[in-house]
């Protein structure tokens, strides 16, 4: 009679070594990930010249396309004259802002280039004056000679940096927009969308004969999530630059209103960087605010406290109206979620393409989790 054979793991043993084989498996994973992460954000790099354009004109295109559509019908034209209609349009309304805005902005932001080693000067002053205890504990580090050589160096730079680029670009006319590789990107994004904007087919339409290799019912499920991302990607570049436009205006309207230096400029350029979720209202903060207590005109509380309202209200604004009528629930994330992701994929796409395409990422990512979760993990 013979006897069973004894089994060569104990049950806790053999959860044991489960573990620790799906934990191997998570840690693969997780590995492989970030070597993709990291390879993508190589490329990024390495060919940012050229997905910079593509990438711009495509977003533009999934924007704009609604536009030359509705041109084509109402008007009675072909695809190429709605098209070409379109770009006279936004030529008008550009000439006309370029009149209307261009003289003064340009002047603020030159003069607010100028003025920034002033204000940091001040800054500096203002704070070894009141709050000499908290410069104590500071000092032995910064007199490390090393620490210290280091500083006065990036300071020296920046100051110079500063100091000249305003002169440079008054006398010259060109600065950073002069610089040949950027142009080149700039000049060739209205012939990337052109061509672009002339095709009326759905951009996923094609995209199941390039996968044959799929079952049918993958194929679809890898549709319906590029569908999705490109719904999500244009509802967030629409709301999110409609919403950064009208900040802007009651940015510039208010500082300027309230009486602060470059308050025009300041505040367009926090409406604009609010593409980024934050972004805007973090740098424009961190300038406005010292510079309405420090200039020399008017500044002090009083300044300080009207710009903090403005910004309130702004926010307010914002958060109570303007977002909930444009964006609606489109990205459904939460704001802690957003802020993290905007670094996460600013480090992971090294740098500003990965922080404006963090909120639609992100919340692709989500949807297709949740789907995924739905359709394969329901049991």
């Amino acid at each position: 009679m013979s006897s069973e054979p004894t089994p060569l793991l104990s049950p806790a043993q053999r959860k044991l070594v489960g573990f620790a084989l799906g934990f191997t498996a998570l840690c693969a994973i997780g590995w492989l990930l970030y070597v993709l992460l990291a390879g993508v954000a190589s490329f990024i790099s390495a060919f940012s010249v050229v997905i910079w354009p593509l990438a711009v004109a495509g977003i533009l295109a999934l924007l704009m396309r609604p536009v030359v559509t509705v041109f084509e019908h109402r008007l009675k034209v072909k695809r190429p004259v709605a098209v070409v209609l379109l770009y006279l349009v936004f030529l008008l309304l550009v000439a006309g802002l370029l009149v209307t805005f261009l003289p003064v902005l340009v002047s603020e932001i030159l003069e607010f280039i100028a003025y920034l080693p002033t204000l940091w000067q001040k800054t500096v002053a203002w704070s070894e004056q009141h709050f000499p205890e908290w410069l104590a504990i500071v000092r032995p580090y910064l007199d490390n000679p090393t620490v210290k050589a280091t500083l006065d160096g990036l300071t020296h730079q920046a100051q110079d940096l500063l100091g000249n680029l305003a002169p440079t670009l008054k006398s010259a006319g060109a600065g950073i927009f002069g610089l040949f590789g950027f142009a080149a990107s700039l000049a060739i994004i209205p012939v990337y969308l052109f061509f672009f904007l002339l095709s009326n087919d759905d951009p996923t339409q094609a995209l199941p004969e390039h996968l044959p290799f799929l079952q049918k019912e993958h194929r679809d499920d890898v549709v319906f999530l590029v569908r999705e991302f490109l719904g999500i990607l244009v509802a967030f570049f629409r709301g999110q630059l409609l919403i950064g436009l009208i900040m802007g205006l009651f940015f510039a309207t208010g500082f300027s209103l309230a009486g602060l230096k470059f308050g025009l400029a300041i505040g367009l350029l926090m409406g604009l960087l609010n593409i980024v979720p934050y972004l805007g209202s973090i740098l424009g903060l961190s300038v406005a605010l010292p510079l309405a207590y420090l200039q020399p005109d008017g500044g002090g509380l009083t300044m300080l406290g009207v710009c903090l309202g403005v910004f309130a209200a702004v926010q307010a604004i914002e958060g109570w109206f303007l977002t909930p009528r444009i964006m609606g629930k489109q990205t459904g994330l939460h704001p802690v979620v957003i802020i993290v992701a905007v670094f996460f994929w600013g480090k992971a796409l090294g740098g500003v393409l990965g922080m404006m395409l963090a909120v639609p990422l992100t919340a692709f990512f989500v949807t297709a989790w949740r789907f995924v979760r739905r359709k394969y993990f329901a049991a």
